[in-house]
């Protein structure tokens, strides 16, 4: 099964080898038709602690790491 990559922002990077990331997505509202912008925050494993807030990163399913880790950083996306 492959693996799911996600774009996102780094929003936290407080803690050791770990990163918070918000990835955003634009739908169309089912009965407004109206696009609408939703968000959902992902903790990613970061092992060197290389990202900082604000940097644009892709992100990739991975098994579990701790009980909310399940994402890895895998590059850092290009603007």
């Amino acid at each position: 099964m492959p693996r799911r990559i996600l774009q996102g922002t780094v929003t936290s990077d407080k803690n050791e080898q770990t990163v918070t990331v918000i990835v955003e997505r634009r739908i169309t509202h089912p009965v407004l038709k109206k696009t609408i912008r939703m968000s959902k925050k992902y903790r990613a494993h970061d092992v060197n602690n290389t990202f900082k807030i604000g940097d644009s990163v892709r992100i990739q399913e991975c098994a579990p790491i701790s009980k909310s880790k399940r994402w890895e950083v895998v590059i850092e996306a290009s603007a």
